[in-house]
Order: C-alpha cells, then sequence, then structure tokens
C-alpha cells in the first residue's frame, strides 16, 4: 500500500468511527453533547482555508543524523520537498520556524534547508516533544497565527507529537507527510492515523503552498512555483514566457 493509499484508507476509517459515534452519541444527552462540542471545536480544521495571513510553517529537526534513517522516502525527493515547502513560504511572506533536537547526538540541519533559510535563526533543544520548548512555542505565538503547518523527521515522533500538542493549545495542524520522513513505513503509517485521530490534517508540500498561494495571478505565482520545483509548472511558464513574447 502506497503513501496515498494509506492515508485515503485512514480518512475512510476515520470518517466510519465519526459516523458511528454521532449515530450512538443520540442514545444518550450527555454524549450527544459531548460529541456536538467536538465536532464544533473541529470544524475550523475542515473548512476554513490557508491564507498569507494565518499561517506560520514549523520545520521540526530536518537533521543530518536524522536523515540517514529515513526509510519511507526517498532522501534526495525529501530535500526537494522541505526545501520547497521552506521557499514557497518565504516568498508568500510566510513566517518559518526552524528547531533542532540535540546536535551533539543527531547534526546540524542539512545544508540545503540551511542555504535555503537565509536569516532564519534556527532553536536548538533537548525535549523529545518541540512543543515542550516554550522558546518553540513562544516563536510560534509570536507570529499571531492559528494555521500551523509542520513537517518534521521523524514523521511520528518529530511531526506528531507537535502537531497533536499544537491543538490542544488551540491551533488548526496540518501535517506535511512529503515533507517529512520516518524510519520505518510502519512507524510512519501509525503516525499518521495517530494524527488523523486527534484532527491532525495531513497535506503536501505543493498543494499547501498552492492554497495559500490561491490565484495563479498573484505577484508572487511565479516565485511559489518555481520554489515548489515542480516539472510541468516550469513548462506552463515557460510557454507562458514565450508567448508573452509573440
Amino acid at each position: 500500500m502506497n503513501r496515498r493509499q494509506f492515508i485515503n484508507q485512514s480518512n475512510a476509517v476515520v470518517a466510519a468511527v465519526a459516523l458511528g459515534a454521532g449515530t450512538a452519541a443520540t442514545a444518550a444527552t450527555s454524549k450527544s453533547q459531548s460529541t456536538k462540542e467536538k465536532l464544533e471545536m473541529n470544524s475550523p480544521h475542515l473548512y476554513e482555508r490557508l491564507t498569507r495571513d494565518n499561517a506560520v510553517l514549523l520545520l521540526v529537526d530536518h537533521q543530518v543524523g536524522l536523515y540517514s534513517g529515513v526509510r519511507d522516502i526517498e532522501t534526495l525527493e525529501l530535500k526537494h520537498n522541505v526545501v520547497g515547502l521552506a521557499k514557497a513560504a518565504l516568498a508568500l511572506k510566510v513566517p518559518v520556524i526552524v528547531t533542532t533536537t540535540t546536535e551533539n547526538m543527531w547534526g546540524p540541519l542539512i545544508p540545503e534547508l540551511a542555504g535555503a533559510l537565509p536569516g532564519v535563526k534556527r532553536i536548538e533543544r533537548t525535549t523529545v516533544n518541540a512543543w515542550d520548548e516554550r522558546r518553540v512555542v513562544d516563536a510560534v505565538k509570536a507570529t499571531g497565527r492559528k494555521k500551523l503547518i509542520v513537517a518534521g523527521v521523524s514523521t511520528d515522533v518529530c511531526l506528531a507529537f507537535p502537531a497533536i500538542s499544537a491543538i490542544a493549545d488551540g491551533y488548526s495542524s496540518y501535517a506535511v507527510i512529503d515533507a517529512s520522513g520516518g524510519f520505518s513505513k510502519t512507524q510512519v503509517e501509525m503516525g499518521v492515523a495517530r494524527m488523523q485521530q486527534a484532527g491532525v490534517i495531513p497535506v503536501g508540500y505543493s498543494n499547501v503552498a498552492v492554497e495559500i498561494l490561491g490565484d495563479n495571478a498573484a505577484p508572487d505565482a511565479e516565485a511559489v512555483y518555481a520554489a515548489l520545483g515542480i516539472p510541468f509548472a516550469g513548462l506552463v511558464y515557460g510557454l507562458k514566457q514565450y508567448f508573452s513574447r509573440n
């Protein structure tokens, strides 16, 4: 089962569980009220769009040592995706927060990402869950944005833990699955399932950026597509430039 099939299957399971819970809740007033409150709490996660004004990007532990253990996605593809996401965020003027953990153990930030984020200071911490580090939480809060886009290595820990924890603090969390990596297929699948059960929304590196872009006629559209490095998009802009000269 590939990554997309697993996510689609997980969505179906979560939907079925939610439907069953809603049906059972009608039998008891207290349970019905509890379910209603949960649905109301989660509704913004489903319907409010990501924009330049409400989104913030958190990149967790994209470090050299951790990359050496990634097995669910090719290392070059992972680097391409997270660098593209970071560059697109900068083009869209979305704040980017970077954190690493115990660099004397897991190594420095990968050079490709460090080079894509000049002037963005990383927050080195020792906590396993990035959301347990007050400096990380304060940096996110300082942006004034409530839509938290998270990518991390590994998917089931560095991504999942802060994405889930942020929900408890009133944020909507979006997990960028293809800009994250795990140490086994099973760990990744369990991490994605756990996040979905907690209300985290799984996204891809390019679709989350394009959602924020919103309009292909926007002044920053070309910079965003160039950052994402999607081959067919480059061809389209090449055609646009060619026809604009005629």
